[in-house]
């Protein structure tokens, strides 16, 4: 499937928002999938297995005109909450499907050389792609590749508030019972009990 990855570091599932950057082709940026309560996980692979998810040059084309079910846009939201990384393209093996995977750095150049051009010319920042790419995402893109510029302030409701919590709290819960299941703990004697009280 396109835009599906992992990190070749500790295999950590990610996609590829965008493959290459302006001025920098050996870096891109990603979203490590697991990272994200159920309901963006779940919204965000349903839109990536999607035909347009699919056709889309860069996942972040896409994500650029899209909504989570909450009504926020996916590429601010993700670039907002911390949640796009930075990292080396040698750093990500792209993983079509189970029995394929390759370095998006070497799949970069692939793409380069099929359209004729270098990998630099790929970053959605070069002026051959400018007319496509909306104003928003590039400056998604230059305040990632920029961490000194200074970040935009994402107020929430108290309704916001108490919703995440909730996923928060909901995904901690799931969390904790997996563990519990891998490795249940370990109850305490009738001795360490009476001495707690």
């Amino acid at each position: 499937m396109k835009h599906v990855g992992k990190m070749k570091n500790n295999s950590a599932r990610v996609v590829a928002v965008y493959r290459t950057l302006p001025g920098e082709p050996n870096s891109c940026l990603v979203v490590g999938t697991q990272g994200l309560v159920d309901s963006y996980h779940d919204s965000l692979m349903a839109l990536i297995e999607s035909d347009s998810g699919q056709q889309a040059n860069e996942l972040a084309d896409i994500l650029s005109v899209r909504k989570f079910p909450d009504g926020s846009n996916m590429l601010q939201y993700l670039h907002v909450n911390g949640h796009l990384r930075k990292v080396r393209t040698d750093m990500v093996y792209m993983t079509p499907n189970t029995q394929t995977q390759i370095p998006l750095n070497e799949l970069n150049e692939m793409i380069a050389k099929q359209k004729g051009v270098n990998v630099e010319d790929l970053a959605v920042g070069d002026s051959s792609s400018t007319k496509t790419n909306s104003s928003k995402e590039k400056a998604v893109v230059k305040e990632a590749v920029e961490p000194e510029v200074q970040k935009e302030t994402f107020k929430l409701t108290p309704a916001e508030m108490r919703s995440r919590a909730d996923a928060l709290y909901k995904e901690a819960a799931k969390l904790r019972k997996e563990a519990d299941e891998l490795d249940p703990p370990k109850k305490k004697s009738k001795a360490e009990q009476v001495a707690v009280e």
